[in-house]
């Protein structure tokens, strides 16, 4: 990729296609997770050599507690044992580690491995690794209107204004990811051409790239070509250039 070509500050990931390219093996689909870890790893460091400040990558849905049993809990699992394996590289290239969700489905023991990575790398500033784990984005909406309801009830006097349709309301600042950039660019692989309840609100303006290889062998160099691809894209808004 080109110096001088536009790098998104937010890049995020659908990682699809584990299961399959275990099966296309003859493993088990949890062989597809395991191996897509390097994935993510792999991804990490494209973006930290991009410049790119936010990585987010959609890890497990609130669909997926739907999946087997076994295959969930060694989903959590592999997410409690990546804490753990990533914790020394994460502090050594300012990486600050975050996870949003319903965080209410998990354990006690994937929550304090999460809070206590969170709070070591909160002051890191090379890029964010933001984890989406148990979250779909109709519960973000769900949760941010009830959030937004629950304020008028408590602040009566700011509800009149907060109503008013002519002050449209700021729900991105409801959302869980309060704060943080909406993507410029969001990756599926697999070659799946849909956001599959991911980042619904967030995603109204991100460009999208669909790629067909499977998470598990997506690596850096197709990282940097999905970079390219968005480079190329002339982002107007609904504006005229």
């Amino acid at each position: 990729m080109e110096k001088d070509s536009r790098i998104p500050v937010h890049v995020s990931m659908i990682m699809d296609g584990n299961g399959r390219w275990a099966r296309a093996r003859g493993q088990e689909r949890v062989f597809g997770h395991k191996k897509g870890a390097e994935s993510v790893r792999a991804c990490l460091e494209a973006a930290i050599e991009a410049g790119v400040k936010y990585l987010s990558v959609y890890a497990f849905s609130e669909e997926n507690w739907n999946r087997p049993r076994q295959e969930v809990d060694f989903l959590m699992k592999l997410m409690a044992d990546s804490i753990s394996d990533e914790m020394e590289s994460l502090m050594k290239n300012g990486v600050r580690f975050r996870v949003l969700g319903n965080r209410a489905r998990l354990s006690p023991d994937l929550l304090e491995a999460i809070s206590s990575l969170e709070a070591m790398t909160r002051d890191n500033g090379t890029i964010d690794l933001i984890v989406f784990l148990s979250y779909s984005g109709r519960w973000d909406i769900s949760q941010a209107a009830r959030r937004f309801a629950q304020h008028c009830i408590e602040c009566p006097e700011e509800a009149a204004k907060l109503l008013d349709e002519n002050e449209p309301v700021d729900m991105g600042s409801y959302l869980v990811t309060a704060g943080i950039p909406d993507p410029d660019l969001i990756i599926r692989t697999s070659g799946e051409k849909r956001l599959s309840n991911y980042l619904l609100w967030q995603g109204a303006y991100s460009e999208l790239v669909f790629v067909d290889k499977l998470w598990p062998d997506f690596r850096r160099d197709d990282f940097f070509d999905a970079l390219a691809e968005y480079s190329s894209r002339d982002r107007r808004y609904g504006k005229v250039k």
